[in-house]
């Protein structure tokens, strides 16, 4: 369940609690009068199913303007009308989008940071070490260590809601997070060449990471079940299976291999990771909106309700 704050006008205070009296699977409602100081107003609390929440927040949107909303997850509640309460709700809890909780996340996933291009590129640099060793356990590690997939899935729900702001940020930190991480690890890779240490032997003979450079239709197919499995994973709040995603697809591997061929001058490894690298974001970017469309689409008449 998912635990609501509400911060109402007083003179509007009445008009919130019939709405949360009249949504299925909305439970435990308390009104605190006056408790409210930044913004004023009543304070009311109560529990609501997870899928029940599209249709609170999108009947109280107004309160976005004159008072506040703020939901958290309910990790335990020991209660027999909570219990009553979801299976009110039509639907199963682990189904429900909460399409305002994912375009909050979205939204902060798509912005560049300090932390995310730290984190590609010690990913990246991981991946560039696998590469050479032929070591499969750091490609893998790499991969789990990649925070890539938040800005895929901002491009995927700014393409469901025609969001062309979204679209152009989340993609500009894809871009821009690789190019960096990219940029770091040819350096790297490069300054290991002139020492002596790592050579195009080091390229050519892991037939093992053949894979990272040589895209097929396999591939795509692997990038489009990633893409479905990482969109459900995020609306589900399923990390566990989130990991899943980030070992399936080689798009920091790629990216990894891409820089060390750069640093070697083998032009044609670069062209084959590059072109990994693009189907795998590709494949991700269209079952990841497709997932959300059918989401929107065919979810119980609660998600279906919502306005946003």
């Amino acid at each position: 369940m998912l635990h609501l704050r509400l911060i109402s006008p007083a003179a509007r205070t009445d008009e919130v609690t019939a709405v949360l009296e009249e949504c299925p699977g909305v439970t435990n409602i308390v009104v605190l009068a006056g408790a409210g100081r930044v913004p004023e107003g009543d304070v009311i609390l109560c529990d609501a199913a997870r899928e029940s929440a599209n249709e609170v927040i999108s009947r109280l949107d107004w309160l976005k303007e004159e008072g506040s909303i703020a939901a958290e997850q309910v990790d335990l509640s020991l209660s027999k009308v909570a219990v009553e309460a979801v299976e009110e709700a039509p639907g199963d809890p682990d189904d429900a989008v909460v399409w305002e909780e994912l375009a909050q996340r979205v939204s902060s996933d798509s912005r560049i940071t300090w932390a995310y291009l730290t984190f590609l590129t010690i990913a990246t640099l991981l991946a560039s070490v696998g590469v050479l060793q032929n070591s499969p356990i750091l490609i893998v590690g790499a991969m789990v260590l990649g925070p890539e997939f938040g800005a895929i899935a901002a491009v995927c729900f700014g393409l469901l809601h025609r969001r062309g702001h979204l679209i152009a940020t989340s993609l500009r930190t894809l871009v821009i997070g690789f190019l960096v991480a990219v940029v770091v690890t040819f350096a790297c890779a490069l300054a290991m060449h002139l020492l002596g240490w790592i050579g195009m032997e080091n390229l050519r003979g892991n037939a093992e990471m053949q894979f990272i450079v040589k895209p097929d239709r396999w591939s795509f197919i692997v990038a489009l079940l990633a893409g479905t499995a990482g969109v459900l994973s995020v609306t589900a709040g399923k990390s566990s299976a989130l990991i899943g995603v980030f070992i399936s697809v080689t798009t920091v591997p790629a990216a990894g291999y891409a820089a060390v061929a750069l640093a070697l001058g083998d032009w044609t490894e670069v062209a084959g990771s590059v072109s990994q690298l693009a189907v795998n974001v590709l494949g991700m970017v269209i079952s990841g909106t497709l997932t959300l469309m059918v989401q929107r689409r065919f979810w119980p008449q609660v998600g279906r309700r919502s306005s946003v």
